[in-house]
Formats: structure tokens, sequence, C-alpha cells
């Protein structure tokens, strides 16, 4: 794995004013690292300011929301750091273009730029690097920047159950976060309690149409518009989904598509072992780990299923 580059160190020891960004549509990852990293450069005596292009749709997301704050209208002496993400586009309306930047991320998808890049595609999570950050500066987390940087390691990792070896480097952060005050119990209730009736209904409407390929290697789902309106944006349970289906005998990769408007859907990657969705995110324009990835691309869902699967036709 990457250590955290000087120049980085310089980035934030010679600043005095920052912007934490990250990706729009953020996760446990991106908003963990992004609080955390404002909380240590507070507590260096700087100014930080995290902001978000959001939404903010996932239910454990609600509660962090209000901390982000808008970007801020005084550009001088203003710094950037982009966080859980590498492509400028990802960060959407934020103005960031002409600040110095700094990127700190663990997606190996395009070509980042910024005064800092500090990528490591072996992490297992940008929190997991940010933890990196705080160590380099000679500063250990508070239990509440604990369970921010727990928070985002489980979020990326399933609760650990997405690593493979070599990953005790990942246990032994983990352990430190604990010994800082970070609670797993906690954080598993944060990430996979509170769940509506609806979500369960609306899972119960992908599991009924998935259809099967390639004898039963590739899995593929829709949510319309019409299931959206009516169960609601908060209803989406995307992490359990995928985990009962990759529990199917003999699935390989699973792909979920869902029509966000007329014109375009969002598609959803995962799989285990050898298939790599990050290639075949980047077949429509999106990307992500070799496990697990997304992408947006213009169609209807019959459209995009059948390009899906004639994209995973080689891998099978």
């Amino acid at each position: 794995m990457v250590d955290v580059p000087k120049a980085l160190v310089d980035f934030i020891k010679n600043g005095t004013s920052f912007v934490v960004a990250g990706h729009e549509e953020p996760d446990g990852d991106c908003v963990g690292s992004q609080l955390a990293l404002c909380s240590l450069l507070e507590r260096m005596g700087k100014k930080a300011v995290p902001c978000s292009a959001g939404p903010f749709k996932r239910n454990e997301l609600k509660p962090f929301e209000k901390y982000f704050l808008p970007f801020p209208a005084n550009r001088e002496g203003l710094k950037v750091f982009i966080m859980d993400c590498s492509i400028r586009d990802r960060v959407g309306d934020l103005p960031i273009d002409g600040l110095p930047t700094a990127v700190v991320d663990h997606h190996a998808l395009g070509n980042p730029s910024g005064e800092v890049i500090f990528l490591d595609p072996l992490a297992p999570s940008v929190t997991f690097m940010t933890e990196k950050i705080f160590r380099a500066l000679g500063f250990e987390p508070n239990a509440n920047e604990a369970e921010l940087l727990l928070f985002g390691l489980c979020t990326d990792t399933g609760f650990f159950r997405h690593l493979d070896e070599p990953c005790a480097e990942t246990f032994f952060t983990a352990a430190r976060l604990a010994a800082a005050g970070a609670s797993p119990k906690k954080i598993y209730n944060i990430i996979n309690g509170g769940k509506s009736l609806n979500s369960r209904l609306l899972m119960g409407s992908y599991l009924n149409r998935t259809k099967s390929y390639f004898d039963g290697k590739l899995l593929v789902s829709f949510e319309t518009p019409e299931e959206s309106k009516r169960y609601g944006f908060e209803s989406r349970d995307s992490d359990v989904l995928y985990q009962l289906l990759l529990s199917v005998e003999g699935v390989e990769a699973i792909a979920l598509i869902r029509q966000e408007n007329s014109t375009e859907c969002s598609i959803g990657f995962r799989s285990r072992g050898r298939i790599d969705v990050a290639a075949i995110a980047g077949q429509f324009g999106g990307g992500g780990h070799k496990n697990a990835a997304g992408a947006k691309a213009q169609g209807s869902i019959p459209e995009l299923e059948e390009k899906i699967v004639a994209a995973f036709a080689k891998s099978f």
C-alpha cells in the first residue's frame, strides 16, 4: 500500500483554509473521510469546511447532512481536498476550479489532476487512507473522528466481508480506531438498522424479476421510475440486495439497473472472485473497484440490459 506523500503533509501544514469536498451522491466512506479530515484540520488550528453537491440519499447518511456547509464565498488562500474520487466531474457543481487541490482516492479510474495526488487502489477505503494522514501528521483520532473513520471503513468493506489477503493492515487500523473509542456495534446499527417496510417491498420487486444469464453466472434486475415514486428513494437497500443475490449458488456477477429519468439509468455492478466489474462499468462511462463498481448511462432499462449482458459475454 502507498504511504502518505510528503507533499500532502506539506500541503496541509502550509495552508490555513480548506474546503474538503467529496463526490456526488456520497456514501459512508466519502462522508466519513470528509468530516474526519475537517475535524483534524480544525484541531491543527486551520479553517475547514466540508462541502458536498449531495444528494444524501442513503438513510444512514441523513444524520450527517447537517454538517455540510455552502462553499465559502471568500476564495483567498483557499485550498481544496477531493476525497473518494479522482474525476473532477464527480464533484458536481462545487466551484473548485482554479484552487490548489489535493486528491485522496482509492479508485483506479481516470487521470486525477491536482497539486498533490494520494492514490492507492489497494486501500480498502479512503477513511483507511485518512487514518494514515492522521498518523503522518503526528495525531491520533479522538473518539468522534475514530467513529467517522470506522464508519467509512465498514461501509466500503461491507463490514470486512469484501476483504481478501493481504488484509492484516486493515484490521490493525480497525483495532486502533476501536481503541480510540469507535463502537463496531453502533456503526453496524447505523448502517443496517432502521429500515422501512417499503425497503423490503422494493427488494421483493427486484428479486421477483431477477433474470439469469450464462447458466446462472450473471444475474440482472431493475427498478422502474414508478417504483421509485411508490417506495421512495430512501427505501433503496442495495447492499443487502447485493448480498442476497451474490449468495446464490453459481453466481459470479450482478447488475442492478435503475431508471433515474426518461433518458438515463444508473447501474450497480458487483462480483466475486475473478470478474472485474470496474472494467465492465468503464464501458458505460463509470468505474470503481474490481468487485464493486457503478455507472450512469443513457438509455432505457431494456436497452441497457441487452448491452450489459453483451458486455459480460467475454467474461464467462
